[in-house]
């Protein structure tokens, strides 16, 4: 009898599993365990360094091996519950970190153009917002910013191509039109490069006299 039910749980269980969005290994968690170590390779020790540039930037991980995957597989493969550890665990290392920014803050997902919205079915910045907020209890406005210039993918252009094909690429969202926020804002975005998309929404907010802070990011390339 306890040889059935053993066998019986064990099958109970294999059937509970998932596969992991990784490598398709049953999984229980998120991630398999071991795509959860790659993972946690990647991760930045002290990313505050990078908050004392010219434009505050703070960076979970490096966009490299297994993160660069699950960002690939999270918006190219149609993964939106890989956002939910991800924007988990950025938002566990800005609590753990040094920044004492002393004053409230309101998180701002960057938008997708409404063409690339409909045809991904989510928009990745959002989805990790939403769980970022969820662990730091910022609150989180989905509607301050609007994206109104379909642009091509930024990955093989040069940082003047694509701070000129950002131009008009933005505009203040309906949320921000009709009250204006009381907080500073926190820009979130799933991977930071260049700067040049962040740094076309900070002129934009500027525009309204509304102050951005910085950017949170799942993965940068950048080194320093």
């Amino acid at each position: 009898m306890k040889f059935w039910k053993h066998c019986y749980q064990g099958l109970l269980d294999l059937f509970l599993q998932s596969q992991c969005p990784l490598c398709q290994r049953p999984t229980s968690t998120d991630f398999c365990p071991y795509c959860q170590k790659q993972l946690q390779r990647c991760q930045i020790p002290q990313p505050e360094k990078f908050w004392g540039n010219d434009f505050p930037v703070f960076p979970w991980g490096t966009y490299s091996g297994s993160l660069k995957q699950a960002l690939w597989t999270l918006k190219y493969e149609k993964q939106p519950k890989i956002a939910q550890p991800l924007g988990f665990w950025l938002g566990e290392t800005w609590l753990k970190s040094r920044l004492k920014l002393g004053k409230k803050l309101i998180v701002v997902p960057i938008p997708l153009h409404p063409n690339k919205l409909r045809s991904r079915g989510f928009n990745q910045a959002e989805l990790l917002a939403t769980s970022f907020c969820q662990v730091t209890n910022l609150p989180l406005q989905k509607d301050g910013l609007e994206r109104i210039s379909e642009t091509e993918a930024l990955y093989s252009k040069s940082p003047i191509e694509r701070k000129e094909s950002l131009v008009g690429a933005f505009k203040i969202g309906k949320a921000f039109r009709q009250r204006h926020p009381k907080a500073e804002v926190l820009l979130l975005d799933d991977i930071y490069t260049t700067g040049a998309t962040a740094l076309t929404v900070v002129d934009t907010l500027n525009k309204y006299d509304i102050k951005v802070c910085g950017i949170v990011a799942i993965a940068t390339s950048r080194n320093s």
